[in-house]
């Protein structure tokens, strides 16, 4: 009777949590009942006290409904300000600009344009790299607000349950070719951001698919101080679209093992043992050859560099491409970082072939 009991609590949460999710078509197999197996357990197992049996049961069921369901815990005094938002804002190629999120919060644009008119005040930059790879955060107006420097026109952009927020119509917005970087951990706004550089054209996604946490939800405090968010509907983009929940599909696939990507994200130099190798494709590598870096001309498609992204802009500047002195700069052995870097390489490669 014990053994059944230990066994029969997990599978009674995670049976009854599978009803809140429409993930078969199929009717969901009946469980037993919560309260009896409860009582049976409690009854049997004597080292288990009505506090022990509490928090076993919260933390299961919890878990089993995990993104839907979440302990937000006690407020917070978290400081959001511009500098603990982007944690990381560099150069590579000498024409291509970086930066690292850390969490989509209040003065996100504000951080970003900074660190774009930084890289850019003594070089033409001719593409940007947005890293949303662990980046997260709930707030979707910072996630609007930060799309919104890429976009030109005005237009929708996202719904989180408080009515449709659009672009504003602008002369100044940042108009370079631009690649944003997900993992499974980018959940939340950094998602929502992602989903809506893409949805507006303005830029595409490398990586691996996301967390697919992007969801209106509901905060209930409990006695104890936390707070239990439960989600009740999607997140919108502007064409209204759902943000699905199974988490955004990047344009160009990158698979990367957890470790070996954390790895790379600390020093994207990194030369391990066994690299992992980016995805396959017509596009070459060209930051993960053996050695140093050297002036080469990608093989244009990775379906023709994302159909010149998106239909969308292309650069009007001229690049010559890398200098005499790239042979000596070390390599970027960051799979999903390379393959970006080569991206827009290549987009600027094929304006020149085509001018």
């Amino acid at each position: 009777m014990t053994k059944l009991g230990i066994v029969s609590l997990p599978t009674v949460l995670v049976v009854a949590s599978l009803g809140s999710f429409p993930l078969r078509a199929a009717t969901p197999t009946p469980a037993p009942d919560f309260k009896e197996v409860y009582d049976l357990i409690r009854g049997h197992l004597a080292e288990m006290n009505d506090a022990e049996m509490n928090r076993i049961a919260v933390q299961s069921l919890i878990s089993a409904l995990s993104p839907k369901v979440s302990l937000a815990g006690a407020p917070t005094t978290e400081s959001t300000k511009e500098g603990s938002l982007v944690t990381q804002s560099s150069l590579f190629e000498g024409a291509i600009g970086y930066v690292r999120v850390k969490q989509v919060g209040e003065a996100l644009d504000k951080a970003i344009r900074q660190a774009w008119q930084e890289l850019g005040a003594t070089n033409t930059l001719n593409g940007m790299v947005i890293d949303l790879r662990y980046a997260g955060g709930t707030d979707y107006a910072a996630a609007a607000a930060a799309a919104d420097l890429f976009i030109r026109k005005e237009q929708p952009l996202l719904d989180w349950g408080q009515g449709q927020v659009r672009s504003k119509e602008k002369t100044d917005s940042i108009a370079v070719p631009l690649a944003v970087l997900v993992n499974r951990q980018t959940s939340a706004a950094a998602e929502a951001l992602a989903a809506v550089l893409r949805e507006t054209g303005a830029g595409l996604i490398l990586g691996s698919r996301t967390a697919g946490e992007a969801t209106i939800a509901q905060e209930y405090p409990l006695k104890d101080g936390e707070r239990l968010r439960i989600a009740t509907a999607p997140v919108q983009l502007g064409d209204g679209s759902a943000l699905p929940s199974q988490g955004l599909k990047p344009d160009i696939a990158v698979e990367v093992s957890a470790e070996d990507e954390r790895v790379y994200y600390a020093d994207a130099f990194k030369e391990l043992a066994k690299p992992s190798l980016p995805a396959s494709g017509a596009l070459v590598a060209t930051n993960l050859a053996q050695g140093t870096n050297r002036t080469r001309r990608p093989r244009f498609n990775e379906a023709e560099l994302v159909r010149e992204r998106r239909d969308g802009l292309v650069l009007d500047s001229d690049v010559s491409g890398a200098s005499s002195g790239d042979s000596e700069k070390p390599a970027v052995r960051d799979p999903v970082l390379a393959r970006a870097l080569d991206f827009l390489k290549g987009l600027t490669v094929m304006r020149q072939t085509r001018s």
